[in-house]
């Protein structure tokens, strides 16, 4: 069992920027990746991030590129996504994913995913 916790979500203003993190605690060492996804009302939940544990290499939603960066510390067993450049757009649940080395399917898709965190909720503002 791998447990996540998110932080770092809230109301800013647009253009401005947050920082959200996804703790993640118990077998943390079966993570093959972690993801960032995000649901706004009455849409489906969408792709935002992904972060492979060994090696660190990231993929990031076209969407998000160029503004949005995620990143981890093994260490701390973290994943971090910075975001920049917030519009009323990005207004969304926002909740991290991990998968297990056992998993098999796309990092894109939610279904591919073991465990989730209970999501962050950020708006921006016009």
């Amino acid at each position: 069992q791998v447990q996540l916790v998110e932080s770092g979500g809230g109301l800013v203003q647009a253009g401005g920027s947050l920082r959200l993190s996804c703790a993640a605690s118990g077998r943390t060492s079966n993570i093959y990746n972690m993801g960032w996804f995000r649901q706004a009302p009455r849409k489906e939940r969408e792709f935002v991030a992904a972060v492979y544990w060994s090696g660190g290499s990231t993929y990031h939603a076209d969407s998000v590129k160029g503004r949005f960066t995620a990143s981890r510390d093994n260490a701390r067993n973290t994943m971090y996504l910075q975001m920049n450049g917030l519009t009323p757009e990005d207004t969304a649940v926002y909740s991290c994913a991990a998968r297990v080395t056992s998993s098999s399917g796309s990092r894109y898709l939610p279904a591919s995913y073991n465990y989730w965190g209970q999501g962050t909720q950020v708006t921006v503002a016009s």
